[in-house]
């Protein structure tokens, strides 16, 4: 009697989870080998946990040459599903575990230099004693860094998000208020109209839409061009150039508010309101909060956010 064939072992959850946590592995690494020994497991055992994963979906999750291995479409897709599932389980194992609700660990964090230094600054000391069994990592630069590559796992962003698959939370936002100095409007003229902004120097911030600047004014929005003899790509420096009478300049309100008030800075066409400049805290995609990042954003909502403008503005 000719035996039965053999059938296909079906996956119980447990298997699934672990097939899924390889699967995600060797795509991280990008090698089964390299996924392997980053799971403590053996090469066979790693490849047979992925052919698994690919027989009970019935699809082909990776594309394996004998240089390297590369996701399809279909594993590009699953992939993204797979580690919402695996960082979902993480999160509710963690939140299991009374120790686990308390904020702990490294936290390694990506900041603009001049946010850094002006806001972020007075307030680590605060924060460290508020979460002594955080490890506060800060790194400052104004250049757009890759989250996952560079291993971070919050980065405080002002402005416009270009990646919608980033997991983002507003922090708070600030308009923008046209500027110069004393000196340069009595030697210059003061702008009345955005219009007469072509006969005027204008400075600006490398990486901004600087060849236009835009404006909500009494009758809407105006957008005229401008031009410029000075760019630069840090804030402070262009906020110098404008004490020093080098030309006008957009500056964020929270910023410019303090030389305003004592007269360093005359801010210009008040009845036109520039943009305004959002700063998001942003996690890598497929990333949920744990508790050491929830604390951060928090803390920088306590801060930043709506509730601590309205007290900032009564005070003043």
């Amino acid at each position: 009697m000719p035996a039965a064939p053999a059938q296909r072992r079906p996956q119980t959850a447990m298997n699934k989870l672990q097939a899924m946590e390889v699967f995600a592995k060797v795509a991280e690494t990008g090698s089964f080998t390299r996924a392997a020994e980053a799971m403590d497991l053996s090469r066979s055992a790693t490849s047979d946990h992925v052919a698994e994963l690919e027989r009970h979906l019935g699809v082909r999750l990776l594309n394996r040459t004998t240089r390297r291995v590369s996701l399809t479409s279909e594993g590009q897709v699953f992939l993204e599903r797979a580690r919402q599932v695996l960082d979902l389980i993480g999160l509710a194992e963690e939140e299991a575990s009374v120790g686990a609700l308390t904020p702990r660990g490294r936290l390694r964090v990506n900041a603009p230099v001049s946010f850094g230094q002006h806001y972020l600054a007075p307030l680590v000391s605060t924060f460290l004693a508020r979460y002594p069994e955080i490890e506060l990592e800060l790194v400052l630069t104004d250049r757009v860094v890759d989250l996952v590559e560079e291993g971070y796992d919050l980065v405080l962003r002002v402005g416009r998000l270009p990646d919608s698959s980033l997991i983002s939370r507003r922090i708070t936002t600030s308009r923008m208020v046209l500027c110069a100095s004393s000196a340069y409007l009595e030697q210059h003229g003061t702008p009345r109209h955005p219009a007469d902004l072509a006969r005027h120097a204008c400075l600006h911030l490398i990486g901004t839409a600087w060849q236009t600047w835009s404006f909500e004014g009494p009758d809407g929005a105006v957008s005229v061009p401008v031009t410029s003899r000075f760019t630069v790509n840090n804030v402070d420096v262009l906020m110098q150039a404008t004490l020093d009478g080098a030309g006008l300049c957009l500056l964020p309100l929270n910023l410019a508010q303090a030389a305003i008030r004592d007269g360093r800075l005359v801010e210009v066409m008040a009845e036109f309101r520039g943009r305004e400049l959002v700063l998001h805290a942003v996690q890598p995609p497929g990333h949920l909060p744990v508790p050491k990042t929830r604390a951060l954003i928090d803390f920088l909502t306590e801060h930043f956010g709506p509730r601590a403008q309205r007290n900032e503005a009564r005070e003043k």
